[in-house]
């Protein structure tokens, strides 16, 4: 990626609250969330604001201003198209014709924003060119699944419904634009990541994309991986994702869990990946088994998610400083930290913790170890934390969801600072190098402390929720 970055980048991608059109003016949705490059894909376009011109934009590093033209359209004719059908599962899906067939030749892997422009108004629609092979690469992967589950377009999420009336959906569908600007959580949580990595210039750091649906759909698509780096937001996990994911940690490929509340919620993909189903609940899912779609630390077939990021996710909301519990630590070198400092905003939205209960590797290390104040509860901590595996991999995981906003500078997230921020971006850059290199647990093994910060085994301070045995 380093020739790519070489290309002239801009700022024009950007889209200003003054501009973005509403979710009614315009829209557009992807009949699919990868492609090869040179593959096509059909969008599905709706808009009150007439004709439409869409351009491409991969998000990189490209000098500092965040992505670069790779492609326009002509002017497309587009109206505006019935509004969408909602099924008994409060499931939304557009019945919209295609208005634009893309090809992508000459498309470089990565992930894009397609921003549709009508008049003076826009919006994006996300996609990611996906990389043939992850071998002897670092890996981002672009978390479509939890995008989707997150997504109130057309009044139904796997989390709300258009009102307090009105339940929330069991399954979401891909066949429908996303809400707000129409990337949200690519820009809040998977920006930072694709920038930081786009501009180090390592020789050993060739970058690969994927998305959560290409990790369960391909179980060799991390064959031979330098590093898998997960998101600041990766909370819905499939069963094949997980053991795709557990089988590359096993062989020496280095993980990075780059947020919080990872693999929270246990989901399933359809066969075609367009539609991801979320019950939350054991006695209302049909399915019973290994795929009962309920937090992966649940009944009727518990597995922890602290077994692969190291910790359990804690508690919502959070807000706080990080603070440096374990100074010596690899991957702190250069920032120039002691035991004690702290780094303004570091810990926030969403945190994990560190447990001493089953699952939890053996030599998980904390790195910090941050006092979080909880409102009508117990004050808890969030803690950052690295462990090793015998195959040599190394797992780093940070711990807090406002972690990655750091990466895109000082004040892109309140209270953090300058400071704060190029702490954030310090041990980043020293992450990805490292992954790079290969195997992070041969020349970095984790040095178990757990026992330092007198964890409690009791998960009631945090909003988890209880673990169920095994």
């Amino acid at each position: 990626m380093r020739a790519e970055n070489r290309h002239p980048g801009t700022t024009a991608w950007r889209i200003d609250k003054a501009h973005l059109a509403s979710e009614t003016e315009l829209a557009g949705y992807t009949d699919t969330d990868s492609v090869l490059s040179g593959e096509p894909f059909g969008l599905h376009l709706s808009s009150e604001l007439g004709a439409v011109t869409v351009r491409a934009y991969r998000l990189g590093h490209y000098g500092g201003s965040g992505a670069r033209e790779v492609w326009v359209s002509g002017k497309v004719a587009v109206t505006r198209q019935p509004g969408p059908r909602t099924d008994a599962l409060h499931t939304v899906r557009c019945d919209w014709p295609e208005s634009l067939r893309i090809r992508t030749t000459g498309w470089p892997e990565g992930s894009y924003l397609l921003r549709l422009q009508a008049g003076a108004r826009a919006r994006y629609v996300p996609m990611v060119v996906r990389s043939r092979t992850t071998a002897g690469r670092l890996v981002l992967v672009s978390a479509v699944a939890t995008h989707q589950a997150y997504n109130q377009w057309g009044g139904y999420s796997l989390y709300k419904g258009p009102d307090k009336q009105a339940g929330r959906a069991s399954a979401v569908s891909f066949e429908r634009p996303y809400d707000r600007n129409g990337a949200p959580l690519v820009l809040a949580y998977e920006q930072g990541p694709i920038l930081m990595a786009e501009s180090l210039d390592a020789p050993d750091l060739d970058l690969a994309y994927v998305t959560s649906w290409d990790l369960h759909r391909e179980p060799d698509l991390l064959a031979g991986a330098r590093g898998v780096v997960s998101p600041g937001h990766d909370e819905y996990w499939t069963v094949p994702m997980r053991r795709h994911v557990e089988a590359a940690r096993d062989a020496g490929t280095n993980l990075a869990f780059l947020g919080a509340n990872a693999v929270y919620w246990r989901a399933r993909f359809s066969g075609d990946g367009r539609l991801l189903t979320c019950y939350k609940s054991r006695t209302g899912d049909p399915v019973h088994g290994d795929e009962t779609t309920v937090q992966w630390r649940q009944a009727p077939r518990p597995d922890p998610e602290n077994s692969l990021t190291g910790m359990l996710y804690e508690a919502f909301p959070a807000e706080a400083d990080l603070v440096v519990h374990d100074p010596g630590f690899f991957l702190l070198a250069g920032t120039g930290a002691r035991r004690g400092d702290r780094y303004a905003g570091l810990v926030g939205t969403e945190i994990d913790r560190a447990y001493p209960l089953p699952g939890t590797p053996a030599n998980v290390q904390v790195v910090a170890h941050s006092p979080v104040p909880q409102f009508q509860r117990s004050d808890t901590h969030s803690d950052m934390t690295y462990y090793s595996t015998t195959g040599g991999a190394g797992v780093f995981s940070v711990g807090s969801m406002a972690w990655t906003a750091g990466l895109r500078g000082a004040r892109a997230r309140k209270r953090i600072d300058e400071r704060a921020a190029t702490f954030a971006q310090t041990l980043t850059r020293n992450l990805f190098r490292a992954m790079a290199e290969g195997p992070m647990g041969r020349t970095h093994a984790a040095h178990g402390n757990l026992s330092s910060i007198g964890a409690s085994p009791s998960t009631r301070s945090g909003t988890g929720g209880p673990v169920s045995p095994g």
